[in-house]
């Protein structure tokens, strides 16, 4: 008996009228649904071999490291008996993006989507003696890994998490002296490549990303690639968790500056909702407190703007009060570049050496059209229509701080809170524009995304300077 895949929304119509009329004297439909409609083998470039999927409707073509694939030419596709292919051999397909093949037989049909999968050959996780996690750079290929001073770094084993059917050498499990930089090959097919492992002894960092995570593997994808960015390009710097500086397992006498990056698929909206996606940072506060009116100061973006009230930052003890944000996966895809306004604050040092748009000077551009963002944003809405803060002034007298950046409606987006006696200074972001990680989407080529990196350097520099 054969299987009906799938049938136009008008069957169920035709099925009335075959009831209602009959469409011949003996009662037949004329519908043909008796046919398979499976794609049963696809060939690329006279080479290449689809592995066919049928549960999930997809085609998968592995092909080299380095491949063209804007014109890849069908060599041979074949389907179910009787059936007919919406692409022929001959056809030359564009497979930098998915394609999809129509498959047809009388009245049923069924879509498979065929994609190419490069040769690949990375470390996607690496770690010393199961307790030190490695901070992976895949476009450089380095890997970062610091351990406490004592540590001897001779004999340290390291754990290796490689791309599938990937082999690596020096393997895993393998005792190894890291005293200096040891270089790992890993290789699959036409694809190879060559990490250097640094590892360095540190009690006392100059600079920390604090997360609710216990590691930073542990962080979600935004959080995550905005740890790595620090820990790769911010000397002297960790990760630590909120548990770790409240339990004093962290050396913080010669640390100027922590950094936290919140991302909450779907957002919050009030300070409730805070307390209640990050019971952590909220359990810290005795020692973050005590570390703020000592001096240390904070870089806080999205929705970790909120603790800076909870650190006693601002006059009113308020948060913003206009916040929102989408999921990592729903996010939209930008249809043209993204930026926030700075009139008035060109030179402040959060804006220099930033790529801007043409002679517009008065923007930060942080990406183009076709990234995904999620606008996860905590900014200050200013205007009468809500009550609290009617202009810009009443807001900086009620809250003591200093507006830095502003949406296209007037919202500040970015502000400060400036060191006062014995306290140290605190830069926040709030901006939906400030976003690291797109979902689904290679940034690596677009034009402003690097933006979004200079700000947060030029925040850290600007932060810690003389300090």
């Amino acid at each position: 008996m054969k299987t009906i895949y799938n049938i136009h929304r008008f069957f169920l119509g035709a099925l009335l009228c075959l009831v209602a009329y009959a469409c011949n004297d003996s009662n037949v439909s004329d519908l043909r649904l008796d046919g398979d409609v499976w794609l049963t083998s696809l060939e690329l470039d006279g080479v290449y071999q689809g592995t066919i999927d049928r549960a999930t409707q997809t085609v998968t073509v592995a092909i080299p490291e380095v491949y063209d694939t804007e014109a890849m030419k069908v060599t041979a596709v074949a389907a179910s008996e009787g059936a007919e292919t919406s692409v022929k051999a001959g056809d030359v397909l564009n497979l930098s993006y998915p394609q999809v093949i129509h498959v047809t037989n009388g009245d049923v049909f069924l879509d498979f989507t065929v994609t190419v999968k490069h040769d690949e050959a990375k470390i996607l996780a690496f770690k010393l003696n199961d307790a030190y996690a490695g901070v992976i750079d895949q476009t450089k290929r380095t890997i970062t890994v610091r351990v406490p001073g004592t540590t001897d770094v001779t004999n340290l084993v390291p754990a290796i998490t490689v791309s599938e059917g990937a082999v690596v050498s020096p393997a895993s499990g393998q005792a190894i002296d890291f005293t200096n930089p040891v270089d790992f090959t890993v290789s699959y097919n036409t694809a190879s490549s060559v990490y250097q492992v640094t590892v360095i002894p540190t009690d006392a960092p100059s600079a920390v990303y604090v997360g609710l995570a216990a590691s930073l593997d542990l962080l979600n994808a935004e959080e995550k690639e905005a740890a790595t960015w620090m820990l790769n390009n911010v000397p002297n710097s960790q990760y630590v968790s909120f548990e770790d500086i409240q339990a004093g397992r962290v050396n913080m006498d010669e640390c100027k500056l922590i950094w936290w990056h919140l991302h909450i698929d779907g957002g919050i909206d009030t300070m409730d909702k805070f307390d209640n996606a990050a019971p952590q940072a909220v359990n810290a506060l005795v020692k973050m407190k005590e570390l703020y009116n000592n001096g240390m100061n904070f870089l806080l973006t999205r929705y970790a703007t909120y603790y800076a009230a909870k650190l006693g930052a601002t006059k009113d003890g308020n948060n913003p009060n206009n916040c929102w944000g989408q999921s990592e996966e729903s996010g939209e895809i930008t249809g043209g570049p993204w930026s926030f306004f700075i009139q008035g604050h060109e030179t402040h040092p959060l804006y220099q050496n930033l790529v801007m748009n043409g002679s517009e000077t008065n923007a930060v551009y942080t990406c183009d059209a076709g990234y995904r963002i999620t606008n996860s944003t905590a900014q200050w809405h200013i205007g009468s229509d809500w009550g609290g803060y009617a202009t810009n002034e009443d807001w900086r007298q009620a809250t003591g701080g200093v507006d830095l950046g502003y949406g296209g409606d007037g919202a500040i987006v970015a502000w400060e809170y400036l060191p006062e006696g014995t306290r140290g200074g605190i830069v926040c972001i709030g901006s939906g524009c400030y976003d690291w990680y797109a979902y689904g989407v290679d940034a690596s080529g677009d034009k402003y995304h690097g933006n979004v990196a200079t700000m947060t350097e030029n925040a850290i520099n600007y932060l810690t300077a003389n300090k």
